[in-house]
């Protein structure tokens, strides 16, 4: 595969980034006054470009193996530091490694979102109320 020229690799790049062939497109080259129709084709020619395509997949499956090893290999660690916590008999320990998997796998959440108005009372201000 031969090496993309610099706009075609930052075209692959932003198409990475979760950007839509067009947009990227337009960020990597001149499209003044260039009609959105012809934007799209331009861009789809591009990204069908066999160099332009590998080049994505590569990335891809590299980004791709990066995040399942990530959580994978967190989830071996913790297990094997519970195991070896819960051998030497360390109670703390073991736990923090449960917790430890626990949050690695969203099942603990330590802040809570709130959307909607919130009303907070002061306690200088309770006498008022």
């Amino acid at each position: 595969m031969g090496k993309l020229t610099p706009k075609r690799e930052k075209f692959v790049k932003l198409l990475l980034e979760g950007m839509t062939k067009s947009a990227a497109y337009r960020k990597c080259y001149s499209t003044k006054n260039v009609a959105r129709k012809t934007v799209h084709e331009a861009a789809s020619r591009t990204a069908a470009i066999p160099e332009v395509s590998a080049r994505l997949a590569e990335l891809q499956e590299k980004a791709a193996e990066r995040s399942l090893v990530t959580v994978e290999s967190l989830t071996k660690e913790l297990e094997e530091a519970r195991a070896l916590a819960n051998k030497t008999e360390q109670a703390g320990a073991m736990t923090g490694a449960t917790m430890g998997k626990a949050k690695l796998h969203g099942l603990l959440i330590d802040k809570k979102e709130h959307s909607g108005s919130v009303t907070i009372v002061l306690a200088s201000d309770v006498d008022e109320i």
